[in-house]
């Protein structure tokens, strides 16, 4: 009998989240793995959160909860079963969701998230997110200041019948790799000395006919570039005509109708207009004052932004550093390793470049050099040209500092799921009164909508917001209380596919997060995202 082969824990690892592996990397995965999640309240749309967060390999998760199971929960939530009826709801959710993943740990407490919102607020300190579903607003509120006191991401989420909102509150969040679609640069509008001279040591008259056929395109747009420029005083192909006649320049260069390297060329003109690689939200962050002035107290990101700025004015000559990246193209391998050789020489030195300064302003701020990892200077650089800085709002900046009044206001005339918004604040007005959410048990459908449509109009006075009795606000008042403060399955599921999604972007830094409200309309399908 043959012995079988241990296999590595880390390749089984890999075997198990390969799919996912290739969307955010190691790097990505143990920032999961070392996340810790708290869900309040163990509704249905939280536990699809959960679910989503728990299969790809999230390290800790705690549910907290004081609702013991009924009917009502068994018709919506998945992660409960008939024998739980009677029991604690966190508990319950808690064990299936466990069965899910052994990678995860998945825990519960018996506990009122309110009373500790209220009487134990040191416990939050130990999540790294929380994740609260369907609180009230004081009590949401009251947790929104916890969070930002303490720099712990929130999403607060409300999901009632076919509709749903769920809204992030973070600090400062960079991403630094934002995973664009189209992260090559090839610096053809600006190209540097290096990839300058090796365009000069090709000469497309001299070649026979295979060799003309692998030339990169690069290589091609830079000779008749260089060209160009000899009979327009050194200037470029600036307007949308100039590069037509510069493509008919290059087709009459083609030595046969099929040439795959000059049709790539052509396909390739528009990058010449691409002479700045700084965006305006790369601009942002090296203007920002946490990027002028820099201290000992200044995260990673700052110095190595101020780094990079600092590049920019000086080695850079105004370009940021080169990622290095070089598509795939129609060319023979020598060639096509030569000409990325090129660039990954010049990425390097680039790189070093930057590194150098970065350990010049951590002597400058007396930081210790370990305090920025090489790491995370490689893929700065790598992705400069896409990094992205998010700042969110609280929710009592939302609420009640500073409400946002114009963006509500212009969209609500363009965008009806506008709304299910005021509807779901309005909602938490009605249960102040009335103890119960519109349409539960104890009124009637047609004086709860009244109602409702009441405190819906009062919200919009506070904000300021022109009275409007359309159809669509009269079909969302009457959406909302005919589900009578009901969670559907199918809305728990998409709601929790789209919490998780976004709080899987926030845990890994990767992707670009929304900022900072997602309101989805499950009655038209369709969904709106604002900043509030």
């Amino acid at each position: 009998m043959s012995a079988i082969a241990a296999v590595p824990i880390n390749d089984l690892k890999t075997q198990k989240y390969d799919r996912q592996l290739r969307l955010w990397a190691s790097t990505g995965q143990t920032a999961l793995e070392n996340a810790k999640i708290c869900l309040l309240n163990a509704t249905a749309t939280g536990c699809e959160v959960l679910k989503n967060l728990v299969l790809p390999g999230v390290g800790n998760v705690t549910v907290i909860d004081d609702t013991i199971v009924n009917d009502t929960d068994l018709r919506c939530n998945f992660f409960l079963e008939p024998s739980s009826i009677g029991r604690s709801r966190a508990e319950c959710t808690a064990a299936l969701l466990a069965e899910l993943n052994e990678d995860a740990s998945v825990t519960s407490m018996h506990k009122s998230p309110t009373e500790l919102i209220h009487n134990q607020p040191e416990l939050f300190d130990n999540f790294t997110m929380i994740i609260a579903t369907n609180l009230h607003e004081k009590d949401m509120l009251t947790l929104s200041d916890l969070c930002d006191h303490s720099k712990i991401t929130l999403i607060a989420v409300s999901s009632k019948g076919l509709c749903g909102v769920f809204r992030i509150q973070a600090p400062e969040h960079p991403v630094i790799d934002t995973h664009p679609e189209n992260a090559v640069d090839l610096r053809l509008g600006c190209p540097f000395t290096e990839l300058l001279d090796y365009v000069d040591t090709i000469d497309l008259d001299q070649l026979d006919q295979t060799d003309h056929g692998h030339v990169p395109f690069v290589v091609i747009l830079l000779k008749y570039v260089n060209e160009w420029k000899q009979q327009h005083d050194n200037q470029p192909p600036a307007s949308y005509s100039e590069r037509n006649q510069l493509k008919e320049c290059i087709r009459k260069g083609m030595r046969t109708v099929d040439e795959e390297n000059f049709e790539e060329a052509l396909a390739n003109v528009w990058r010449l207009a691409t002479t700045n690689t700084i965006s305006s939200n790369v601009r942002n962050i090296f203007d920002d004052q946490s990027c002028e002035n820099l201290s000992a107290q200044s995260n990673a990101f700052w110095i190595v932004a101020r780094a990079i700025k600092d590049f920019v004015s000086n080695e850079g000559h105004g370009q940021l550093p080169l990622s290095g990246k070089l598509p795939d193209m129609k060319s023979d391998t020598p060639r096509y390793m030569a000409l990325q050789n090129i660039y990954r020489q010049k990425a390097l030195s680039d790189l070093e470049a930057v590194k150098s300064r970065v350990r010049n302003l951590l002597r400058e701020i007396d930081v210790p050099e370990d305090t920025v990892p090489d790491k995370m200077i490689d893929d700065f650089c790598k992705n400069a040209a896409h990094i992205q800085l998010l700042r969110y709002r609280t929710l009592r900046d939302e609420y009640v500092t500073a409400p946002s009044k114009d963006t509500i206001a212009n969209t609500i005339q363009m965008d009806e799921n506008m709304y299910y918004y005021l509807i779901f604040r309005a909602a938490e007005r009605f249960f102040d009164k009335h103890g119960r959410y519109p349409g539960a048990q104890g009124g009637t459908n047609s004086t709860d909508v009244n109602l409702l449509e009441q405190e819906t109009r009062s919200l919009m006075e506070g904000l300021g917001l022109a009275i409007e009795e359309s159809d669509a606000f009269k079909k969302a008042a009457n959406n909302f209380v005919r589900f009578a403060d009901q969670e559907t399955a199918n809305i728990a599921a998409l709601m929790g596919g789209l919490i998780a999604q976004e709080a899987i972007k926030m845990i890994t830094s990767q992707y670009i997060p929304i900022n900072n409200t997602c309101i989805f309309n499950g009655i038209a399908s369709t969904s709106s995202v604002c900043e509030l």
